[in-house]
């Protein structure tokens, strides 16, 4: 048996005045998901568990089998372990975001999608203006990585730190770090004059030449120490792997022993290579019983606010990775295949929400239920309700 678990991350959403009360997902077209609710079984879960913030990080954790209370340590550690490095007793781990400020208000919580290559520049900067107790992590795009060695990693975690596309457009002073006054201090003061060091950089320069957006600020949060994982063919008994764009997935799938597949165009925006997705996505069941391919553009345009985009990544996550694995499977002989969101980014609020999400499971030994379609008021219509995304993923695979 092949097993496809498709992620369409922050594709769910809520009701639009501009869509007549309908949701992007609703209007879009999807005609590959739509008949995987006709011929199979749909629902909801609830991937976020009270007490938690409704994270990509624990809600794909949660969709992946692994349950959050048992072994969330933070996002830092995770995209620690895909970029290589290796987090001791004595360090905890920050997510560093390039982030635009102006005015004190959070204008863009990615730097305009600054580029890796420019990045490099400024995090090379970073490591030369701050202590060794500080060492910065080059990632993806706007997405790195800080590990602060100390001699009281747990206090660090007594830091409330708030994502920054959670506050676009809103001051950022109450949002600092604080908790733990002498850890927060540290964290605000290395955010302060992260300031000084970005605006002397010539890539800085460039970008508002070319009225871009600047990367003004480093932006801490998402905090972790290590914590092992047991491994994803010892818990299920089943290979797999995983292609995303996103450092945090990739460390996911590294950290429980997937193959993580690096698929060429893939960018994590809108631009992102879908094709490719589905092709590498398609090659790797060649050697694996299990694959994970998780989409970013519907949470980065829910973040942006931009519903022509969600719309347009919803219809090509449809029409290009769901129908690639149709096409291949066919009428379900041998393979299944899980469509869900982590979480919803809903467009009016622009962030991520803790609600439930819906699902469809299609192929071998599923028998259909009564839906229609996939959307989210079919899937809230259902009767199927499960309490956890692990809980989903066992059942998916029959464990």
């Amino acid at each position: 048996m092949k097993y496809i678990l498709l992620v369409p991350d922050g594709a769910w959403d809520r009701p639009l005045e501009q869509l007549k009360g309908r949701t992007p997902l609703e209007v879009a077209d999807t005609p590959n998901m739509d008949r995987l609710a006709r011929e199979g079984v749909v629902g909801m879960v609830k991937t976020v568990p009270d007490g938690f913030s409704p994270a990509s990080d624990v809600a794909n954790m949660s969709l992946l089998g692994y349950p959050p209370e048992e072994f969330y340590s933070g996002r830092a550690p995770l995209e620690a372990a895909n970029i290589g490095v290796s987090i001791g007793e004595d360090e905890v781990a920050f997510r560093c975001n390039l982030v635009t400020v102006y005015d004190g208000k959070m204008v863009d919580y990615s730097a305009g999608h600054i580029s890796t290559h420019e990045a490099e520049y400024l995090i090379d900067d970073l490591n030369n203006a701050f202590g060794p107790g500080f060492r910065f992590y080059t990632g993806t795009s706007y997405r790195h990585l800080l590990v602060i060695k100390t001699d009281a990693p747990g206090s660090f975690l007594e830091v409330e730190c708030t994502p920054p596309h959670n506050i676009i457009g809103q001051e950022i002073d109450r949002y600092l770090p604080r908790g733990n006054d002498k850890a927060a201090s540290v964290l605000v003061r290395l955010m302060e004059d992260s300031v000084a060091v970005l605006s002397a950089s010539d890539v800085n320069k460039v970008r508002i030449d070319l009225k871009e957006n600047p990367a003004t600020m480093i932006w801490l949060w998402g905090q972790g120490v290590a914590k092992e994982m047991p491994l994803f063919k010892d818990r299920y008994g089943i290979s797999g792997a995983m292609i995303s764009a996103v450092d945090l997935l990739k460390g996911l799938g590294r950290k429980v022993g997937l193959e993580i597949i690096d698929v060429p165009g893939a960018t994590g925006y809108y631009d992102t290579n879908y094709r490719a997705k589905a092709e590498y996505g398609l090659k790797a069941l060649r050697e694996h019983d299990f694959v994970m391919i998780h989409l970013e553009a519907p949470d980065e345009a829910g973040h942006n606010g931009h519903l022509d985009e969600k719309i347009r990544a919803i219809e090509r996550f449809d029409h290009i990775i769901v129908g690639g694995f149709l096409n291949e499977f066919g009428r379900s002989a041998g393979a299944r295949i899980l469509v869900s969101p982590d979480h919803p980014t809903p467009l009016s609020i622009r962030t991520h929400s803790s609600d439930p999400v819906g699902f469809v499971i299609w192929g071998d030994g599923v028998a259909p239920d009564s839906a229609s379609s996939y959307s989210e008021r079919v899937c809230q219509a259902s009767d199927l309700f499960l309490p956890s995304g692990s809980e989903l993923f066992t059942q998916f695979i029959g464990r």
